[in-house]
């Protein structure tokens, strides 16, 4: 599937986008261990958390979807059973990594696939940690990556572990691994990163202990208790809003509202990037829904300038980095982006990608190790050339590229968009309403 996008300068409206991945995910997967019956309403109906869903459906869960409400007749701490077949994680980094730590305390043996893409990324990182607790976990692709292989009945023992990188994804594998371990898990992270799993533990009864750090926090859960039934509601996810949030700033004519979004202060970095960047955002009504905090999220056209981007920023912000480099290029004066070699590892190396699409589009720009420096054209009235892209199957980059078109002097060719469906499926539909000219070419 491709996007064939004519330029446009225009992007305003009010408008709802998808529901929050990480804690749709979530909400299967606590909705499936609880007591009781659990039911989650705005669930995103993207391919990432369909794939969470099945595979709790495959190792026994009753689950009923209706749309976007789903609800889960929990089977308690052990009462998951052996999938008949391999656990096909699709395009699932999330699933896969989170799946790994509650896999490894089960009783029967597993393995888990994923596509194309997600079969080329690292393992290794949460299998580490899990040996470590007695786990039996063989990453069998080569070097490290997808299938994994889980033998069952092991016993689990804590561990405290000071996480190399910050990564969330790592982090609450060792806490799930932890909720069957024998004491008290302690996880470090070296930067605060999303605390979904900690919060959403607490809204299913789990007690879990955060310690703030100088950078950092530290996590403890004891193992050995239970979770119980709620509801969940799911609020727009804040990495999805990114793009409308972009477009809104950069669009000529850009005037846009995005209603209740998740504004957990773990996850706002592009808020907070875009606005000392010089973006026009406000954020109103703002409440808290399912222990998650929400809010309208107001952006206007704005006149934006590079900045050195702020360290303890990069983990709170990692989903949203290729978009904000279509920010930074519709910028006065150079951006720098360092510390952020998670972005090398994600769907595709998020930063490499980016830079041959933004070369094609006539941006200057150097790779770094750990980032990028940007050089932006903010004063130009068109920012980028035409050209055609490769996104790698990436839905990231096919989605950060589209919104580039707002400053396009010709039309721009995105291939590989197929992925967009496994977070965003209705995306090209809601941006044409905006004012976008997307044509999805199948």
């Amino acid at each position: 599937m491709k996007y064939q996008i004519t330029p446009s300068n225009t992007f305003t409206g009010t408008h709802s986008v998808a529901p929050d991945k990480s804690i749709s995910h979530r909400s299967i997967m606590f909705g499936s261990l609880a007591n009781g019956v659990t039911r989650v309403t705005n669930f995103l109906e993207g391919e990432d958390a369909l794939s969470t869903l099945q595979a709790f459906a495959d190792m026994g869960v009753e689950i009923h979807r209706d749309g976007d409400k789903v609800t889960i007749h929990g089977v308690g701490m052990h009462g998951l059973t052996a999938p008949q077949k391999e656990l096909d994680m699709g395009n699932s980094g999330t699933s896969m990594r989170l799946l790994s730590g509650i896999l490894s305390a089960q009783k029967f043996d597993s393995t888990m696939i994923g596509d194309r893409s997600l079969s080329k990324r690292p393992m290794e990182r949460v299998a580490k940690p899990l040996r470590e607790m007695g786990a039996v976990v063989a990453t069998t692709g080569e070097r490290g990556t997808p299938p994994i292989t889980i033998t069952g009945n092991q016993t689990l023992n804590a561990i405290t572990y000071d996480m190399p990188m910050a990564s969330a994804q790592v982090k609450s594998c060792l806490l799930l691994a932890g909720l069957w371990a024998n004491g008290e898990t302690v996880v470090t992270e070296p930067e605060i990163t999303r605390d979904h799993t900690e919060r959403m533990l607490r809204a299913f009864g789990y007690d879990v202990a955060v310690k703030k750090l100088d950078k950092g926090n530290e996590i403890r859960i004891k193992g050995g208790g239970e979770l119980v039934a709620c509801d969940i509601e799911v609020p727009a996810d804040i990495s999805s809003s990114a793009f409308f949030m972009v477009a809104g700033a950069i669009a000529k004519h850009g005037d846009v509202v995005l209603p209740k979004v998740g504004i957990n202060p773990t996850r706002t970095g592009v808020i907070d990037i875009l606005k000392l960047m010089g973006a026009d955002i406000r954020l109103t009504n703002e409440a808290v829904v399912g222990g998650e905090p929400v809010a309208d999220i107001c952006v206007k056209a704005s006149e934006l300038h590079g900045i050195e981007i702020p360290l303890h920023l990069v983990p709170l912000a990692i989903d949203e980095f290729p978009v904000l480099f279509v920010a930074s290029a519709c910028a006065t004066g150079k951006t720098i982006l360092r510390g952020a070699e998670e972005l090398r590892v994600k769907e595709s190396d998020r930063i490499q990608v980016m830079a041959d699409g933004l070369a094609t589009l006539g941006i200057d720009c150097t790779v770094l190790d750990d980032g990028i420096e940007i050089v932006g054209k903010g004063g130009a009235q068109f920012v980028f050339g035409g050209g055609e892209i490769d996104s790698h199957h990436d839905h990231r980059i096919a989605m950060s590229f589209t919104v580039a078109s707002l400053r396009a002097s010709d039309t721009i060719i995105i291939n590989g968009t197929e992925t967009v469906n496994t977070s965003f499926p209705k995306f090209a539909e809601l941006v044409n309403k905006a004012g976008l000219n997307v044509e999805v070419v199948e």
